[in-house]
This record gives structure tokens, C-alpha cells and sequence, in this order.
């Protein structure tokens, strides 16, 4: 049995690799494909093993959400994902803006000097440092806020033993800010007592502006890869809306007008000149043309005369006719064709298979380099805040690595 089922709360390949190894390890599962750009999974399995509820229980207990997927032709569900999918885009966006204007600005504070740019006086020299780190502090709030769902969804991953990229980016931002506010408490510790050796040194070990920097670029990433998913649910939504909402029957000797829902197999189908025909079957009485372009290509409509096949989501030209139904719902041309084209967008290339499995142990293995090197430093007999900042600097450096991993395809989106 192959099911399709919503996975809600993906946010990056390792992800996507997480749901399909927790799902492919459980008895009777022949094959699972996880898509993350349709926020899908496709699983064979054996159903006299395992039940649908057991698979999206499994998923669910590696911290996503899953849910059976709505037939292809139910068109409020899909009309609802669309509406889902354009307010997620139109939210990215207002966060990718709102990160971006912030980011600009603390970059301005925290590199200007570097470079010559102009900046208040209030700001310059150790006896402002204070002053500096606090606007520098209250710039990345902003951006801090407004991106908190990595937060949310990364150190809820750590937190179930299956870290993914946002855990990686979560961890290394709020060490960066964490140490900054400490080498805050530092310069006003160092303001305090006349110390301007100390002030001078956390002066520069402010990090803000790296954190801002993570959120802000990996936030817009993300916002490309959500319109991606945009277009590809909208070309399928446009694939549906080729077949009509409903169709006129002969019932009882009378013409009667139903929701192409309601269908039966055998039902006799009137069509009249300029509809588009609902399901598939084969002319029985009546001839006309009828445009096929929309599936076949083929510009030129084709003649129709009784015994003839006619198929969905094709277009009525001149003639009338009468045709009885052969194939409905999921069985239509129109229906198989969509199928295929969720299918191929849930397949993978090789290349992609092999960025799901660097991005699988990516994440712990970068974790495990941070804390060695942190102990290493320790044994070495360096001053906790040194090793702490080698811990750091790695954590920082390894997320914008998990931009490239974990949205290999946001930027051609």
C-alpha cells in the first residue's frame, strides 16, 4: 500500500532525513520519500503490518506534525494549502525585511569604524563602550524576536536527540549574543574600576552583529525556498483548475447539473459547445472537436464521433455530445497526470540523496568538534572564556554552512 501523508514543521534537509530514517526504521515499511518542499511524504507499506496511524505516531515522536494528505481532487483542502502556503510566504517576508533593516544598521555600528564610515561621537572611544554594546545589544533584539521559531524548533530537536539545522543555528546565534551580553557585564565591570585594558578587550569581543548576520541571511534562504514551494503547489493547483467544478447528467430522462464529486461510473455526460469535459469516457451519441492541447500538446483540436475516447479536463469546440463515464476522481488522465507531478517533485537526484545524508550528521558532528575544542583548550590550561570563545567561534562559523546544507535549492526558487 503506498499512502501520502502532510508533515508539518520541517525546515531543512536534515529535517526531511530525520522523518525518513524514523519512519523507514519501523517493520513493514517497503519505502518512504520525504519532500520537503511540499512538506510530503510518500510511504509504501505494508498495511496488514503497520496502520497509518502508527506512522504518523512516529513521526510526531521525532517532533513533527503528519497527517494523511487530502485527495488530489478535494478542492477546498487544496485551496486551503494554497491559502497556507502564500500567508507562510508573505510572513517570511515580512521577517526577512524586518531582519535585513536591523541587520544593516548594526553592521553600520559594529563594522563603520573598521572602515572609516562617520558614526556619533557618543559612540566612539572606550569611554562610550558601554554605549556601543547597549545600541548593539538593542538592534539584534529586533531580529532575535522576530526569527525566535529557530529557537523554538531547535532546541526542541536537541532537546528529542535529533538536532537539525535550525538547533545548529539556534545554538550558534544565542552563544554569540549570550557572550556578548557577558563581555557587556564585562566593560561595565572594567568602566567600573578604571580598568581600560579590559574595556578595550571586550570591546571587540562583541558578537552581535554575527548573530544578527546568521538569522538575517539564512531568514532570507528560507523565504526563497518558501516561494518555491509557492510556485509548485500553484502549478498543480493550476493543473486541477483544467477540470470543472461540476457536470450536467441525464438522470431520469433529465438533464441535471451535480458537483463532478458526485459521478458515477456509467453516468451519461452532456456537453455542449465551449465546456470543458469533467471525467473520462467515450462519445455515444453526437460528434464535435475537442481541444486536447492541455494534455497532449497537440494544438489542433481532434474530431470526436460515438466510440471515440474523450478525457478530462479537455475542451468542447463547436459540436454537442452525449458520453458515458468510464473513468472518475482518481482514476481521470487529469488526476494521473498531477500524481506524477507530485511524485516527481518528492523524487530526488543522486546529488540531493547524498546533501540529505551530509546534512544528517552535519549538525551532531559540528556540536561534538565545538565542545572538544572547548575541553581541549580547558586541559591545555587557557582561561575558560578563551576556550568558551574557540566553542563559539566554531558554532558561528559552521552556520552559514548550514544555510548552504540545509536550502540547496531556496536560491533558485
Amino acid at each position: 500500500m503506498k499512502e501520502k501523508f502532510e508533515v508539518t514543521g520541517m525546515t531543512c534537509s536534515a529535517c526531511s532525513t530525520s522523518v525518513e530514517k524514523a519512519v523507514s526504521k519501523m517493520e513493514g515499511v517497503q519505502s518512504v520519500n520525504v519532500n520537503l518542499l511540499a512538506n510530503n511524504m510518500v510511504v509504501e507499506f505494508d498495511d496488514t503490518v503497520l496502520s497509518q496511524e502508527s506512522i504518523i505516531s512516529v513521526v510526531q515522536d521525532a517532533g513533527y506534525g503528519a497527517n494523511v494528505a487530502g485527495q488530489s481532487q478535494n478542492r477546498d483542502h487544496d485551496a486551503q494549502g494554497a491559502s497556507q502556503i502564500q500567508d507562510e510566504i508573505k510572513a517570511m517576508k515580512n521577517r526577512v525585511v524586518i531582519s535585513l533593516l536591523f541587520m544593516v544598521f548594526l553592521l553600520y555600528v559594529a563594522m563603520g569604524p573598521m572602515v572609516g564610515l562617520p558614526l556619533p561621537s557618543w559612540l566612539l572611544g572606550l569611554e562610550n563602550a558601554m554605549t556601543m554594546a547597549l545600541v548593539q545589544l538593542l538592534l539584534t533584539l529586533p531580529v532575535l524576536f522576530v526569527n525566535r521559531q529557530y529557537y523554538q524548533i531547535g532546541f526542541k530537536t536537541l532537546w528529542r536527540r535529533s538536532p537539525n539545522m535550525d538547533s545548529l543555528i539556534a545554538i550558534g546565534s544565542g552563544a554569540a549574543v549570550l557572550y556578548g551580553v557577558f563581555a557587556l557585564f564585562r566593560i561595565g565591570y572594567g568602566l567600573g574600576h578604571g580598568n581600560w585594558d579590559l574595556v578595550a578587550q571586550y570591546s571587540h569581543d562583541l558578537y552581535f552583529e554575527s548573530a544578527a548576520m546568521i538569522l538575517g541571511l539564512i531568514t532570507l534562504g528560507k523565504y526563497l525556498e518558501t516561494r518555491s514551494k509557492g510556485k509548485t503547489s500553484d502549478a498543480i493547483a493550476k493543473l486541477m483548475d483544467l477540470a470543472p467544478k461540476v457536470a450536467t447528467v441525464i438522470r431520469d430522462e433529465q438533464e441535471v447539473e451535480i458537483p463532478v464529486a458526485e459521478l458515477v461510473v456509467g453516468d451519461v455526460i452532456v456537453i455542449r459547445p465551449g465546456q470543458s469535459i469533467p471525467v473520462d469516457g467515450v462519445v455515444i451519441s453526437g460528434s464535435s472537436a475537442v481541444d486536447e492541447s492541455a494534455l497532449t500538446g497537440e494544438s489542433i483540436p481532434v474530431a470526436k464521433q460515438a466510440g471515440d475516447k474523450v478525457y478530462s479536463a479537455t475542451i468542447n469546440k463547436a459540436g454537442s455530445f452525449h458520453f458515458e463515464a468510464q473513468r472518475i476522481g482518481e482514476d481521470t488522465t487529469l488526476a494521473q497526470i498531477i500524481r506524477l507531478v507530485e511524485e516527481a517533485s518528492s523524487s530526488k537526484a543522486p546529488i540531493a540523496r547524498m546533501a540529505d545524508q551530509i546534512s544528517g550528521i552535519f549538525v551532531p558532528v559540528v556540536i561534538a568538534i565545538a565542545l572538544v575544542s572547548t575541553i581541549v583548550w580547558l586541559l591545555l590550561g587557557y582561561s575558560f572564556e578563551f576556550a568558551l570563545t574557540i566553542g563559539i567561534a566554531i558554532l558561528v562559523i559552521s552556520c552559514p554552512c548550514a544555510l548552504v546544507v540545509s536550502i540547496p535549492l531556496g536560491f533558485f526558487g
